[in-house]
């Protein structure tokens, strides 16, 4: 090997070995300040405080729950008629006061009655008249039989005067049958009403002729007191309506349209015995007594039906029922204020309760307001202090 060989390897070494150092003090000053600028070890080991999550709780109850079905409906009259006219004629007077509330057999209104009681006496004329002509063919009807024993009359001649005897009497019936019809007209043109009830707007003032078949009658007679209440539920609610009908009577209250003001309270009378499958409803009617009248018929209501009512049950605020892809849960906070999801089964929803048929026992508090932050093992803070759920509906 030459003396230019050897200097050359010779420079190779000593550039190897002192990239070799370069790199190692590198890797070392690297390290160094990652040690002096990271987390301390304990440090690392402590995780880092989750913030309280802000919500409302309430306390999880029992009480006594009325389970009910509400339906939209409108009032009815128990009795609604026109009150018209039976014959044709002059409107002589009209003796009711718009809105007055009248009895049955009170007289509403007269019709001139001159012509229908001039062909009443022509009826009763009519009457007397055939009445004498059949005494005297009586008369001749016996004095014919007593000749005709003698020989002196024949048999036709009695059996004619038989005839015209018959005749006759068959002509006084019909003169008793056109003195009822006469009298029945004479009645007509006084008008009564039909039963008690409240007279609505006249339709007809006195002096207009009237007849019989007149669109329009002279007004409207109804009877509010009781009223009728048709609703409609849903057709699956036919099942828990027969059952409750079938333990008793069923109460049934009317509310305004509103569903804030109640303003009777009735009884069930009955199901339609058809169900509508355009909208897959069943109607339903209601009687109310109605004495103070603050059901008017034509007036839309809610019609609440109580079903039942379910002793000591476990309800919770329906805010705190939610659902997710596992089912119905609510947040339930811990001793520790800490939330943690149970899943629970419910059952009807009254107001803003909702019945927990399993999953809660009561006494726990369940989260109403502030789900959004929640997870599980979560802190929790309230906004207001827990409160224990009211026997209140709304």
């Amino acid at each position: 090997m030459s003396a230019s060989e050897i200097l050359a390897a010779s420079t190779g070494r000593r550039a190897t070995l002192l990239l070799t150092s370069i790199a190692i003090l590198a890797a070392c000053g690297g390290g160094y300040w990652y040690w002096m600028q990271g987390p301390s070890p304990a440090q690392a080991a402590r995780p880092a405080a989750r913030p309280a999550v802000p919500v409302s709780a309430a306390i999880v109850g029992r009480q006594d729950v009325p389970i009910y079905l509400t339906g939209l409906g409108s009032v009815q009259a128990s009795f609604t008629v026109g009150i018209r006219c039976q014959v044709d004629g002059k409107l002589q007077e009209v003796l009711f006061t718009e809105g007055q509330y009248v009895k049955k057999g009170d007289v509403l209104a007269k019709i001139d009655p001159r012509l229908f009681q001039a062909a009443f006496d022509q009826a009763e004329a009519k009457k007397k008249q055939d009445e004498a002509l059949l005494a005297a063919a009586e008369k001749d009807l016996t004095r014919f039989k007593t000749l005709v024993l003698r020989a002196v009359e024949s048999q036709q001649n009695v059996d004619r005067q038989q005839g015209t005897v018959d005749q006759l009497r068959a002509a006084v019936d019909a003169d008793v049958a056109m003195i009822e019809t006469a009298q029945t007209n004479l009645d007509y043109t006084t008008i009564i009403a039909p039963s008690d009830g409240r007279m609505g707007v006249r339709l007809i003032d006195p002096g207009n002729i009237v007849h019989a078949n007149d669109p329009n009658p002279l007004a409207t007679l109804v009877l509010t007191r009781p009223s009728a209440v048709m609703f409609t539920l849903p057709a699956r609610a036919l099942d828990d309506v027969r059952a409750a009908m079938a333990n008793g009577s069923v109460e049934v209250v009317a509310y305004d349209q509103d569903n804030r003001r109640a303003l009777s309270t009735g009884k069930l009378l009955l199901i339609d015995n058809v169900i509508d499958q355009a909208t897959s409803t069943i109607r339903l009617k209601a009687m109310f007594p109605n004495e103070d009248e603050r059901l008017w018929p034509g007036e839309f209501v809610n019609a609440r039906v109580l079903l039942e009512t379910r002793g000591n049950a476990v309800v919770v605020p329906s805010a705190a029922v939610q659902r997710g892809p596992n089912g119905v849960f609510v947040w339930v906070v811990g001793a520790s204020d800490l939330a943690e999801p149970h899943a629970i089964e419910v059952g009807p929803t009254t107001g803003n309760l909702t019945i927990v048929t399993s999953g809660l026992s009561g006494g726990e508090r369940v989260v109403t307001d502030g789900f959004y932050k929640l997870q599980r093992n979560a802190p929790v803070s309230y906004a207001t202090p827990p409160t224990a759920q009211s026997g209140r509906n709304s």
